[in-house]
């Protein structure tokens, strides 16, 4: 874990003193004309971060031998990456070849979550880019919507996350949406017995059969009092059997995180400040720094 120290904070002061201020314009922007791209950015964190390193691994495309690691079922459903080059070109024209697009992952998902309502998370900088990807790892290291809890947690364990930090971090799950394809078999042939009948017939009016389409819109929300804001709905609807996901749901049913789940559900505050630790440790998982990487000039290719 070497690499973990030379993170700092405000790394790009004499670089590019404006880096931080121009991520987080872009990212304002691009919320202003498309709210989802927010969401985009939180989960890019969470898909570049959880495979090997905080590295921008997860932006580059299928091309000379590499394999893109958006091509992995696991990052079924994500999209605006386009944006990632609109946010990369400001950056390129006032610090040329300065800020990596690792760093822009990390202080994009932390700009997003502001434009969401959630806290605002001091973000170490100076990470560096990968130079390969790593696609093959995508399967085994992001956790799959219906794994076991025990299997998820000792996952961000051995990133450095407890079980505490790692409830916080599923709160993510309280923005954006779900394909059915994730959802219907809590719903086909039988009902999930532990989801909540009403919550369920709404399931079942927008996921209306049990082979969907994965190519066709049909999404469900996990929390649709605010669907747009990283708040502690996601527990208080864990808590009436409205849990999306089977991981969402076992998040109540299992000992270990439950006590967790009860507390986010009554306390925003403690929920905000576990959500901004875990976020946090995520986005400092390994990073490349000095030599051990480079700066990519377009985040889609190796230089």
């Amino acid at each position: 874990m070497a690499g973990k120290s030379e993170l700092q904070l405000n790394y790009y002061a004499e670089s590019c003193p404006n880096a931080e201020e121009i991520i987080k314009q872009q990212v304002i922007n691009l919320y202003n004309k498309h709210g989802n791209t927010a969401v985009s950015w939180v989960r890019n964190l969470f898909h570049d971060c959880i495979v090997k390193s905080c590295d921008a691994s997860l932006l580059l495309e299928t091309v000379n031998g590499i394999e893109s690691e958006q091509d992995s079922d696991r990052s079924f459903g994500m999209r605006n990456f386009k944006y990632v080059k609109t946010i990369k070109d400001a950056l390129e024209k006032e610090c040329p070849s300065t800020v990596s697009c690792a760093d822009i992952v990390a202080l994009s998902a932390r700009d997003g979550i502001v434009m969401l309502g959630g806290p605002r998370i001091e973000m170490k900088t100076g990470r560096k880019d990968s130079k390969g990807s790593y696609l093959t790892e995508v399967e085994t290291n992001i956790p799959n919507h219906n794994d076991s809890i025990q299997s998820v947690l000792s996952r961000f364990q051995s990133i450095g996350i407890d079980t505490e930090g790692t409830v916080g971090l599923l709160g993510a799950h309280s923005v954006g949406r779900v394909h059915c394809v994730n959802l219907v078999h809590r719903l086909y042939p039988t009902v999930d017995p532990t989801l909540d009948p009403d919550y369920a017939e709404y399931l079942k009016g927008r996921c209306p059969t049990p082979d969907p389409d994965p190519k066709a819109v049909l999404y469900a929300r996990n929390d649709r009092e605010t669907p747009m804001i990283i708040d502690n709905f996601y527990y208080k609807n864990l808590l009436k059997n409205k849990g999306l996901l089977l991981i969402d749901q076992q998040l109540v049913s299992d000992p270990t995180t439950s006590p967790f789940v009860e507390k986010m559900a009554a306390d925003n505050g403690y929920f905000q400040d576990q959500f901004a630790r875990a976020v946090r440790l995520l986005s400092e998982n390994n990073p490349l720094t000095g030599d051990e990487g480079e700066i990519r000039k377009d985040c889609r290719f190796v230089n």
